[in-house]
């Protein structure tokens, strides 16, 4: 199982965590991690090439665990409002989409967000 978690401070996303495999295919052909691997890129690249921000984060081949974080989401850390509503937006979109892929594949996939200060 995949367990997925949204970093979440003062009503902005700002970062999440993936940990383990989903098991729902052989590694190498599984559909449902692909889906995830891909999404997770398309949200980095957003953030650090169409918004312009920085985005940290690690990918661990080995266990495939990721983190991901956009101070830029937040107040504290980025002054254009725009940008900020823009990137936290992006994290909460996929939060959502995450959502509703629970709901057909919830013996592989484990979502959540808690309340976390950086």
């Amino acid at each position: 199982m995949t367990t997925i978690t949204f970093y979440k401070t003062d009503g902005f996303y700002y970062g999440f965590e993936e940990k383990g495999h989903t098991g729902y295919g052989e590694s190498g052909d599984d559909v449902l991690c692909a889906a995830l691997s891909s999404m997770t890129m398309f949200l980095i690249n957003a953030i650090e090439v169409s918004y312009a921000a920085r985005v940290d984060y690690t990918i661990d081949e080995k266990t495939t665990d990721i983190r991901v974080i956009a101070k830029s989401a937040l107040p504290k850390y980025e002054s254009d409002e725009k940008k900020q509503y823009a990137i936290s937006g992006l994290i909460q979109a996929y939060f959502y989409q995450l959502m509703d892929m629970v709901e057909d594949y919830y013996e592989f996939l484990d979502v959540k967000t808690v309340e976390r200060e950086i």
